[in-house]
């Protein structure tokens, strides 16, 4: 008699094994279809397949008490998707629909990081730049597991959401990232948080180039940039990269799921 088939892998993405047979069909999900409309079409997605991905809303671009508003930035837009993004991630776990928070997390050593970079943050080489304590709190400048890498305390977080720290304005350049999606087996992204023309942006273009289908909320994503520059995130997503829609109009979607 055979010995049980155990699970190896993350399923989806996950063998059945004993010491006889390794089974790699990879059962799929059951599927779970809804139809959400975006700006230039309505779209049929599954919602098995989809995950949000909530970048930079940390304290260090969205608190009053953090690196965009020490250098004098006004921080009232970044906070604007705050409101929208409670109303909606607890809908979507309730969907199981994962939520994957990424957010600028850098070594303590700023080893991986170059002076391109870096003067991105310090323009001058004698202000307050990557790794420098913030004057408010000392918490140093987007370095990971400090209050100022921190989700703000105002966005809930669950034990179940998946954390990833990125190191540039793609949360895919030097991270695990795809690997973990692709184990999850999630081909669509919700896209939220700030800035939309910087990270969320660059972000949601690199998923696009490596094949994923891209939705950008609007009213969970902000930018501190000139207006100019939010309308070109929007057309350059409407038209290149993939769709638009709202908090309202996933709700709508998810409420004919039931």
């Amino acid at each position: 008699m055979s010995t049980p088939l155990r699970i190896l892998g993350v399923p989806p993405n996950a063998w059945s094994v004993n010491a006889e047979l390794a089974d790699i069909t990879r059962p799929p999900l059951a599927p779970r279809p809804i139809t959400l409309k975006a700006e230039t079409k309505t779209l049929r997605l599954d919602l098995a397949k989809a995950a949000i991905v909530v970048i930079d809303m940390q304290n260090d671009f969205c608190h009053p008490d953090g690196w965009l508003a020490h250098i004098g930035v006004d921080v009232s837009p970044t906070r604007a998707p705050i409101a929208p993004l409670q109303g909606l991630l607890p809908v979507l776990r309730n969907f199981q629909v994962p939520v994957l928070w990424l957010n600028w997390g850098n070594r303590p050593d700023l080893l991986n990081i170059g002076a391109g970079l870096r003067h991105v943050y310090n323009a001058t080489g004698d202000g307050v730049g990557l790794g420098d304590p913030l004057p408010a709190n000392q918490a140093p400048v987007l370095i990971k597991e400090s209050w100022a890498a921190a989700v703000v305390d105002e966005l809930e977080q669950r034990p179940e959401d998946i954390y990833v720290d990125k190191y540039r304005m793609s949360g895919f350049w030097d991270t695990p990232l795809d690997s973990i999606l692709k184990n999850l087996g999630k081909t669509t992204l919700f896209f939220g948080g700030v800035n939309a023309d910087q990270c969320v942006m660059a972000t949601l273009q690199d998923a696009n180039f490596l094949g994923y289908d891209c939705i950008l909320v609007k009213d969970c994503t902000a930018t501190t940039s000139p207006d100019y520059c939010w309308l070109a995130t929007l057309y350059n997503v409407n038209q290149c990269f993939g769709f638009v829609t709202d908090s309202h109009a996933i709700f709508a979607a998810l409420k004919g799921d039931r």
